[in-house]
């Protein structure tokens, strides 16, 4: 009877470990779910020049991995990253919020592995590259998700703090060159006369202003005027 009871026993513990072994093995694979890994040897926060490598796993046992477009994480801009490098014959192609790498798909069942440099990363805890995987066949798989125990989580760089006296860099020169001029002011461009300056002016060349010929023809309209009416009155009285 001990004997039984003993054996009982014995079962149900090696029920419950591979109960935990299972779900351990369950819980891993959950979290080794991210098929695009990002990495870098500069992860820290304001730190300029930062290569950052990417590696996109291949789901694909028919079809080649042909195009990764990402979105890049606030605070870095397009123009803030260069190509480092890619699989063979691949190119990169700035768009308004990330790039694309792409080209000749990648043997089937290899992993997409790239590279790029960015000017300085921002001030945070960690980076999401959200990053679309296309293959030959047309498949695409979304690696989007900010949630990384999601079923499709976006690749994260987690970043260290930013060391003492770092500060975000100042523009580019060349980003300043291509700001607009300011426009002359009025009084460096010089003053514009105005057309009634110009009238002035040009009356003045002439010897009299407007005021002047404008009196003279006024006086000339009132002696004809009285010469005309004396005329009249002479006539009326001789009758």
């Amino acid at each position: 009877m001990f004997h039984t009871k003993s054996k009982n026993s014995s079962v149900r513990r090696l029920t419950l470990v591979t109960a935990v072994t299972a779900t351990a093995l369950l819980a891993t694979a959950g979290s080794a779910s991210a098929h695009v890994e990002v990495e870098s040897d500069k992860a820290q926060a304001l730190a300029e020049n930062v290569e950052i490598s990417f590696e996109a796993e291949s789901e694909s046992d028919t079809s080649g991995i042909t195009k990764l477009r990402v979105v890049l994480p606030k605070g870095i801009t397009p123009a803030d990253v260069t190509y480092g490098e890619g699989p063979k014959g691949w190119k990169f192609t700035s768009a308004d919020d990330g790039y694309t790498v792409e080209g000749p798909a990648v043997k089937k069942g290899v992993n997409a592995e790239y590279s790029i440099v960015v000017k300085q990363l921002p001030d945070a805890k960690e980076l999401p590259f959200k990053t679309l995987q296309t293959y030959e066949d047309g498949r695409i798989d979304r690696w989007i998700e900010l949630d990384e125990n999601s079923d499709n989580p976006a690749p994260f760089l987690k970043l260290k703090a930013a060391a003492p006296g770092a500060k975000p860099i100042s523009p580019s020169p060349s980003e300043s060159e291509t700001a607009p001029s300011p426009s002359p002011t009025p009084e460096a461009a010089g003053p514009s006369a105005s057309p009634a300056a110009q009238a002035k002016e040009e009356d003045g060349d002439s010897g009299l202003s407007a005021g002047a010929w404008a009196g003279i023809g006024l006086a000339v309209v009132v002696v004809a005027g009285g010469a005309v009416y004396l005329v009249r009155r002479r006539g009326t009285a001789s009758e």
